[in-house]
């Protein structure tokens, strides 16, 4: 299992709750340059901040980018994800550079779509294993 030290306690809850997400380009463009990704993550960043997550690592390519991130259970990945990707085209679209509205047209940058996995310090089968092992230990069977 992980650390203590990876684990957010907040009043009712102690969580550790990061996932790997992928946003695509609208159209597949290859917009995504060193000058647009500093801004892309800057939003990435202050939007984490502002759902009391962090943005843990960000990559890209061209036409896409990765983020880890972390986030409190009262927040709906969903919603974060919107607000990720909202706010990240709002504010790369104001800076208006000739590589994203050279390849991209109208308000659009991202695609509709993503990709979103969890991830974690352990994997699905030693998790299940920590679990069967607890119920074994008290020697409670399922009902």
């Amino acid at each position: 299992m992980s650390e203590a030290r990876d684990f957010r306690r907040c009043r009712h809850v102690v969580h550790s709750i990061s996932a790997h997400l992928v946003f695509v380009t609208k159209y597949r463009g290859r917009v995504i340059s060193e000058r647009a990704f500093a801004i892309l993550r800057t939003s990435w960043d202050s939007v984490c901040r502002d759902f009391g997550g962090t943005l843990r690592e960000a990559g890209y390519e061209q036409d896409h980018a990765h983020l880890i991130v972390d986030y409190p259970p009262k927040v709906a990945l969903s919603s974060l994800v919107n607000s990720l990707k909202g706010v990240s085209a709002r504010r790369l679209r104001a800076e208006h550079f000739s590589e994203v509205e050279r390849k991209l047209w109208g308000d659009h940058f991202w695609s509709p779509s993503y990709c979103a996995v969890s991830c974690g310090g352990a994997s699905l089968d030693v998790i299940k294993q920590y679990v069967q092992q607890q119920r074994g230990e008290r020697g409670s069977s399922p009902s």
